[in-house]
């Protein structure tokens, strides 16, 4: 089988044998915002010479400006709710390929506003089997909107946003606080010293707001240099983060890019809290089991 994790910049496949490891794969820079909603055309001439029956998409291809919008499905669910509600698009130049795109998830806690998310429950079914399918974990996934996410027995039964890594590239590149830090995020350095700093400006009195604005102070008064000021920003950010969800005792698992999951690791072990990295190459592994529980061909 085919599976393609496909978000708004990016687009990944991988071609699975039948037990579910990959034996090839491709990417590209063709996410959502790139294709003018011509999708099938895109997914056809990616997925050329690999003749595969099926083929099994997650991601905002599911969603109301991809392909097709795919109802989300309410938690707690698991494998079982989530390949029950696979939906099939037609696409006639894919002839003898069935072409499946994978609900997202909502959880709607009462007194609050719905969460959502779509493609980050591939990655977590597609976790090892004793996290996958047993016990309690708490998984966070970070990245633009991290998700924080309780799974139970194989159920994903709540998960949280948080805006970190957006409004991080917003306030790094297009705020006030931009004009003491170097002229291109690409010359950032990661600073751990002053990521720390962060981190622990984070549990001090004021808030998030008030916060915001000792970057800048502390730049304008010497005590933040341009080079330390980004990493003292994202340290600031991913510790509120990581106190608003509450830092609990137990491990945390992390998913996702190796950059990242590195930082967040740093900032839990900073506030005494053990985490484990489970990688990002998740997603493949979690449609090919979703495809299994729908009994849809899984090649050879």
């Amino acid at each position: 089988m085919i599976a393609v994790d496909w978000g708004t910049s990016s687009f990944r496949a991988y071609r699975l044998d039948a037990d579910g490891r990959v034996v090839d794969q491709r990417s590209a820079a063709s996410g959502l915002l790139t294709c003018g909603g011509a999708f099938e055309s895109v997914l056809a001439r990616h997925v050329e010479g690999w003749p595969d029956p099926t083929i099994m998409m997650a991601g905002m291809i599911g969603s109301r400006t991809g392909w097709r919008e795919v109802p989300y499905i309410d938690c707690p669910a698991g494998i079982d709710e989530v390949s029950a509600g696979l939906q099939e698009v037609a696409a006639p130049s894919l002839a003898g390929r069935r072409v499946w795109i994978v609900p997202g998830l909502a959880y709607r806690p009462a007194g609050a506003w719905p969460e959502v998310m779509r493609g980050e429950e591939t990655q977590i079914f597609g976790l090892p089997g004793e996290l996958a399918e047993r016990g309690a974990h708490r998984i966070c996934l970070p990245g633009t909107h991290s998700k924080w996410v309780h799974l139970e027995q194989g159920r994903i039964v709540s998960l949280s946003t948080a805006m970190t890594g957006e409004l991080y590239a917003l306030l790094r590149q297009h705020s006030l606080l931009a004009v003491l830090m170097p002229p291109a995020a690409e010359q950032d350095v990661d600073d751990g010293a002053a990521f720390l700093r962060g981190i622990d400006a984070s549990g001090l009195e004021g808030g998030l707001l008030q916060h915001l604005f000792g970057v800048r102070s502390q730049g304008l008064f010497g005590s933040l240099s341009p080079a330390q000021s980004p990493s003292y920003l994202s340290g600031l950010l991913i510790g509120h983060e990581l106190r608003a969800v509450g830092t609990g005792t137990g491990q945390v698992q992390l998913v996702g890019n190796a950059g990242l999951v590195r930082r967040y690791q740093r900032a839990l072990a900073h506030l005494g809290v053990s985490s484990c990295c489970q990688g990002e190459a998740l997603s493949s592994c979690g449609l090919h089991r979703l495809a299994r529980a729908r009994s849809l061909p899984l090649g050879t």
